[in-house]
C-alpha cells in the first residue's frame, strides 16, 4: 500500500480543504499520477465536476468564476507559463497551485508578480512526481527512453533532461516517504553513477534541509542500476496474470485497451486492470497462466448462481433487494466479462504463434546449459514457418546473450539465417545488444555460474526439477535483493556515493533501474516483500517496458507486430542502434 496511499494522501489533502465545486486541472505527466489511484467516482464525492489538462485550459478564454481551480501540475517552465497566461485573464473564482516537486525560487517569483488580480489562494508542494502502478512499484514514463543507452557526447541535452527527471522522481519517492537514503548505484554503468551522484547531491547539499527528516537507525537504501546489466527478462515471454496481459495486450497507467478484440461493448472497451480497485486481479496477478483459467471458471460458476437467483424474484421484497444489490451485480458482471475478454484473447495469441513451444526454449536458454542442444532448438524454431519474426529475433538474442564466447561460429550461422528469414530484420542488431549488454558489460551473475553460491543453487534447483518450466526463470534483481538481505551486496560492484554508509540491514530499500522495469521484477519484488524478511522494497523505473508508448513517426521493425513488453525493449535498442550509427559524435 505504500505508494498508493501516499499518492492517494497527497491528492485527498489537496480536495477535501478546498470546498464547492472545482475543476481540477492536470498536465500530461500527473494526469497519469492521479489516474492510477483515484477514480472518476471518487473525484466527484470530493465535488470535482470538471478534469481538463493546462494546455487546453490555456487555450479557452470561457468564463467559470462559479467554480475554484485545483492545479496539480509538475513544476516545468511550460507549466509556469501555462499559469502566467491564465493570471492575465482569470477564468476561474479562485486558484488553488500545487506541484508534484521543488519548486524554484525563481517560478514561485514568477508566479507572484504574475498573480495581479491576486486570485491565487495558495501554492504548495506535494512529492507526488511518479506514477504508483502498484503498492510497490512506480514508473516515470519517461519518453525517449532509449537516450540512457547512447554514449553521452551523442545528446547531451537529452542525457541532462532525463538525468533530471530520474532525479526528481527518486527525489520524490523519498520526500514521500519521509526518509533520506544512503546512495549506492551499479559500477559498471555511467549513467546509474550520474543519476545517484546528482541524487545524492540534492539531498545532502540542495536541499539538505527539506530531506533532514527523523533518522533511523539504518538509513534507507535506493541502489540505481542499469537495465543492460539483466537484458535477458525483458527478452523473455511471460506466463503470470498481469506480465501476460502487459506481454501480448499491453497495459498502460493501469488501463487495458480492448478496442482492437473483436466486438466489445464500448463500456468494455477500455478497462482499468488494478489490485486496489479488482478484487480478483489483485489475488491472481502473480498466478500462472494454467491456475487463472480455473480461478476464472470459479468467478463465472458463481456470477452464474447470482444470476440464476436474481432471475426469481416473486415478491416486492425480492424486487427491492434486487435493486439494492443491483450496482454491486452490475459491477461483478463488468469484472467477469474483463477476465474472460483478456484470457480468451491471449489463449488466442498464445496458440497463433506458439507461444508454448518458443516460450520452453526462451527459458532453456535463461537458465539451464547445454549450448549443443540450444543452437538445435534455436535452429529449428527458425526453420519454423509458424513462429513470428519477432519471436525468432529474442530467440537469437537470447542465444548470444547466453553463448556469444561459447559459440562465435554458431552465432554467426544464427546471424545469417535470421536476415535470411525475416525480411523485416535490422543487421546488426544482435550484435549492438552484445556491445550493450554483452558479458564483458555486466557485473551481475547474470546466469548463475560466476558465482560459487549461485553455482551451487542452480545445481540444487536443477536435481530437484522445476514446478513450472514457463515460470522457472528468475531476474537478476531477485539475486540482488537476496544479497542486500544477506548483507552481501559488495561495495566494489555497488559503490557508495560521498561518506554515506551503511551500518546494518536497511529496513527500506529502493532499487531505481535505468531504463526501465517489467512486471515479471514486479512480481519479484511482491513476493519478497511478502515474505517479511524486514527489509521492505520498492521498485521503480524511467518506464515499465511496454510497446503501448509507440513513436508513430518511427518505421519500425515492431510496427505491425502486437503489442508487448519485450517490443518497448527492443524498440529502445532499435532506435539507439539508429542514432547511434548516424551520429558523427560516435566513433
Amino acid at each position: 500500500m505504500v505508494l498508493i496511499s501516499a499518492v492517494r494522501d497527497y491528492i485527498s489533502r489537496m480536495l477535501q480543504d478546498i470546498s464547492g465545486m472545482k475543476v481540477l486541472i492536470l498536465d500530461s505527466d500527473t494526469v497519469s499520477i492521479v489516474s492510477v489511484v483515484y477514480s472518476q467516482s471518487e473525484l466527484l464525492q470530493k465535488e470535482v465536476f470538471l478534469v481538463e489538462l493546462v494546455d487546453s485550459i490555456s487555450m479557452s478564454k470561457e468564463s467559470m468564476s462559479h467554480l475554484k481551480a485545483v492545479y496539480f501540475l509538475r513544476p516545468t517552465s511550460e507549466n509556469i507559463q501555462h499559469l502566467r497566461r491564465q493570471f492575465v485573464s482569470p477564468r476561474f473564482g479562485e486558484y488553488h497551485l500545487f506541484f508534484s516537486n521543488i519548486l524554484k525560487d525563481t517560478q514561485i517569483h514568477i508566479l507572484a508578480d504574475s498573480d495581479e488580480q491576486e486570485v491565487v489562494q495558495q501554492v504548495q508542494e506535494f512529492y507526488a512526481d511518479f506514477v504508483a502502478i502498484d503498492p510497490f512499484h512506480f514508473t516515470l514514463n519517461m519518453s525517449s527512453n532509449h537516450i540512457y543507452m547512447l554514449p553521452a557526447v551523442v545528446d547531451p541535452s537529452g542525457l541532462q533532461y532525463y538525468c533530471d527527471r530520474v532525479v526528481d522522481g527518486i527525489g520524490a519517492i523519498f520526500l514521500a516517504l519521509k526518509r533520506r537514503p544512503v546512495v549506492r548505484y551499479q559500477r559498471t554503468s555511467d549513467i546509474a553513477k550520474r543519476i545517484a551522484q546528482e541524487t545524492s547531491k540534492l539531498m545532502y547539499q540542495q536541499e539538505s534541509g527539506l530531506f533532514d527528516f527523523r533518522r533511523t537507525e539504518v538509513s534507507p537504501l535506493l541502489l540505481v542500476v542499469d537495465r543492460r546489466d539483466d537484458p535477458v527478462t525483458p527478452l523473455l515471454n511471460q506466463w503470470t496474470y498481469q506480465a501476460m496481459v502487459h506481454e501480448l495486450i499491453g497495459i498502460q497507467d493501469n488501463k487495458v485497451d480492448l478496442k482492437n478484440i473483436g466486438k466489445i461493448p464500448k463500456d468494455q472497451q477500455d478497462v482499468v486492470l488494478s489490485s486496489e480497485q479488482d478484487a480478483f486481479f489483485k489475488a491472481n496477478m502473480y498466478e500462472n497462466f494454467g491456475d487463472i483459467g480455473m480461478n476464472i471458471k470459479k468467478m463465472v460458476d458463481e456470477f452464474q448462481q447470482i444470476s440464476k437467483s436474481n432471475q426469481n424474484i416473486l415478491t416486492v421484497e425480492d424486487m427491492a433487494k434486487f435493486v439494492d444489490n443491483y450496482p454491486e451485480y452490475r459491477k461483478m458482471h463488468g469484472n467477469v466479462s474483463k477476465h474472460v475478454t483478456m484470457v480468451t484473447e491471449m489463449s488466442k495469441i498464445v496458440e497463433e504463434r506458439k507461444l508454448m513451444l518458443v516460450s520452453q526454449t526462451e527459458q532453456e536458454l535463461a537458465c539451464n546449459g547445454g549450448q549443443v542442444a540450444a543452437f538445435e532448438a534455436v535452429t529449428n524454431l527458425l526453420n519454423d514457418e509458424s513462429v513470428s519474426d519477432i519471436d525468432r529475433l529474442r530467440l537469437v538474442m537470447l542465444y548470444a546473450l547466453r553463448y556469444e564466447k561459447e559459440s562465435p561460429v554458431q552465432l554467426m550461422q544464427l546471424f545469417n539465417k535470421l536476415a535470411s528469414q525475416s525480411a523485416k530484420y535490422k543487421p546488426g542488431l544482435v550484435q549492438f545488444l552484445l556491445k550493450q549488454a554483452g558479458v564483458d558489460k555486466r557485473i551481475g551473475d547474470l546466469y548463475g555460474n560466476r558465482d560459487l553460491l549461485n553455482i551451487a543453487r542452480n545445481m540444487a534447483r536443477g536435481l530437484k526439477g522445476v514446478e513450472n518450466v514457463y515460470t522457472q526463470h528468475q531476474p537478476l534483481l531477485f539475486q540482488t535483493m537476496e544479497s542486500i538481505n544477506k548483507g552481501r551486496l559488495r561495495d566494489v560492484d555497488y559503490p557508495f556515493i560521498g561518506n554515506h554508509f551503511q551500518q546494518g540491514r536497511p529496513q527500506d530499500v529502493v532499487i531505481f533501474i535505468v531504463g526501465g522495469t517489467t512486471y515479471e521484477e514486479a512480481r519479484a519484488v511482491a513476493l519478497q516483500n511478502a515474505s517479511n524478511s524486514g527489509i521492505r522494497f520498492i521498485l521503480g523505473g524511467s518506464v515499465v517496458l511496454n510497446s503501448k508508448r509507440r513513436n508513430a513517426s518511427f518505421p519500425s521493425y515492431f510496427a505491425q507486430e502486437s503489442y508487448s513488453t519485450n517490443y518497448r525493449f527492443l524498440k529502445d535498442l532499435e532506435e539507439a542502434q539508429r542514432i547511434n550509427r548516424t551520429s558523427p559524435n560516435v566513433v
